[in-house]
């Protein structure tokens, strides 16, 4: 499967961020600014917003961003849900459903939800903790050219083994994938 190939709804579990070229896919205190400017393949946007069913994101990141009219440019309707440990406290939002309960009970809440199609995860923390658990069908990234130096890792696990992951793209599905920028000078 080839990056330009077609998203499918299929239904699936899937972790999908846009990341710096260093890991971050959020700048500190979950800062999106750093997007600005990037682009992508011509109706990619468009294929997420038709293929995704709902969405599962943290409290952190719908802290920082409560307005969920804007996923994907405002191109995507649908369920949110936000797992939390106080949902009593946390400022209502439409199409927003707080959920407290086990990250593997939100997953089964959101896929239902999803109506046979994709359920993104938009958190790092959620996705961590999917991953361990097995219930992450594909991580799906988008690396931009740009490094942060910090913010909110992707996968930030300190201590923990390895997690092997298969390329979907091309024949050798253990290819490490090439990617070459060049600094823009700033001055």
């Amino acid at each position: 499967m080839a990056d330009t190939e077609r998203r499918t709804a299929e239904g699936k579990v899937l972790w999908h961020f846009t990341m710096s070229l260093d890991g971050f896919v959020a700048g500190p205190n979950h800062a999106m600014d750093w997007m600005t400017g990037i682009s992508f393949r011509p109706g990619l946007i468009e294929e997420y917003a038709r293929t995704t069913g709902a969405v599962l994101g943290g409290r952190d990141g719908f802290d920082a961003y409560p307005d969920v009219s804007g996923i994907y440019g405002g191109a995507w309707r649908g369920p949110v849900f936000v797992l939390t440990h106080h949902p009593e406290d946390a400022q209502p939002s439409k199409g927003v459903t707080f959920l407290s309960c086990d990250v593997a009970e939100a997953v089964r809440i959101g896929l239902e939800a999803a109506g046979g199609k994709n359920l993104e995860v938009f958190s790092a923390t959620l996705g961590r903790q999917l991953l361990e658990r097995g219930l992450i069908d594909e991580v799906d990234l988008h690396i931009a050219p740009v490094l942060l130096g910090d913010g909110i890792r992707l996968f930030d696990n300190p201590g923990s083994a390895p997690v092997r992951l298969e390329l979907l793209n091309g024949d050798d599905h253990s290819a490490a994938v090439n990617v070459r920028y060049r600094p823009i000078a700033t001055r």
